[in-house]
């Protein structure tokens, strides 16, 4: 992880302890980061892990708290992956012998409440909370929670920076949490 260094650190604690209090008002622009969380949330029902990547910026990072309001720094997290172990993750799952999704999980995912708020370095901070079912091997699970991302708008398009799932049992025997949240 040759960008994930203190500096990095720092900066995600920072854009993901407080969040500001004034949205942003703009229609397009709200619009525009509600259908980067829809199309996430879709391409990952689809099991399209690929084309769900490729919403991710080069330098980015997947993470889940194990502790409400979290400090990878200090604390273990439920995942903490930056691209290159998102791409092993998703190589992993094509290939077959991911034995902790086979059979393969079936997801829908519900996204509400989204919220979107500037951010100091021509970018955006996202909030939402989310719903996501989960079958596999004949057994339903939940899980829920609120996600914080962080958007930056590049070569036309907004992409993902950071994504942090809060699971609201973060702190509880989450039982196999083999898919992407």
């Amino acid at each position: 992880m040759s960008y994930v260094d203190e500096t990095y650190y720092a900066q995600l604690v920072r854009d993901f302890s407080a969040w500001p209090d004034g949205e942003i008002g703009d229609p397009g622009t709200r619009e525009a980061c509600r259908m980067v969380l829809h199309r996430e949330a879709r391409l990952l029902d689809q099991r399209r892990f690929e084309d769900w990547l490729a919403l991710y910026a080069a330098q980015c990072v997947y993470w889940v708290p194990a502790t409400p309001g979290g400090d990878p720094r200090r604390e273990v997290a439920v995942a903490f992956d930056d691209r290159r172990r998102l791409e092993d993750r998703v190589y992993r799952l094509r290939t077959g012998h991911a034995w902790s999704q086979a059979p393969a999980s079936r997801t829908v995912r519900a996204v509400s409440n989204i919220e979107v708020f500037p951010h100091s370095e021509a970018g955006v901070m996202v909030r939402s909370n989310f719903l996501l079912s989960e079958w596999r091997a004949g057994e339903k699970q939940l899980w829920s929670g609120w996600c914080g991302h962080r958007l930056r708008y590049r070569d036309g398009r907004y992409e993902i920076e950071v994504r942090q799932v809060n699971l609201i049992d973060c702190d509880q025997n989450l039982r196999n949490p083999s898919i992407l949240l």
